[in-house]
């Protein structure tokens, strides 16, 4: 099971840390997905990182605004939100285990999600 935490609301401009883990399997051994879901839209793909670490990806929606990173020794994945807007709040949900060749930014080609945690940004 995947664990997201580091949601909240932000003023528009501020930033978060989002981070996924899991308990019972290694992430490093998977592709992970940072997607969001907005209020009565589609889940969309915020950034992808491939099995091992060797390649990353990034949507439209958050190029040049989020980082995605890994932390093996904590069985982690971070994504470093930055100049938050309006737009970037709903829910944001981490994946695992899109299969090789499959667009990693589409959620369906993904085998695990986590329960997700909310990002608001507010005035």
């Amino acid at each position: 099971q995947l664990v997201e935490s580091g949601g909240g609301l932000v003023q528009p401009g501020g930033s978060l840390r989002l981070s996924c883990t899991a308990s019972e399997f290694t992430l490093e051994n998977y592709a992970i997905g940072w997607f969001r879901q907005a209020p009565g839209k589609e889940c969309e793909g915020v950034s992808w990182i491939s099995r091992g670490g060797g390649s990353t990806k990034y949507g439209d929606n958050g190029k040049g605004r989020v980082i995605l990173s890994r932390d093996i020794a904590k069985n982690t994945v971070y994504l470093q939100m930055n100049s938050l807007t309006f737009e970037d709040t709903g829910i944001s949900y981490c994946l695992a285990g899109c299969g090789a060749g499959l667009p990693p930014l589409e959620w369906n080609n993904y085998d695990c999600w986590g329960q997700g945690t909310q990002v608001a940004a507010s005035s």
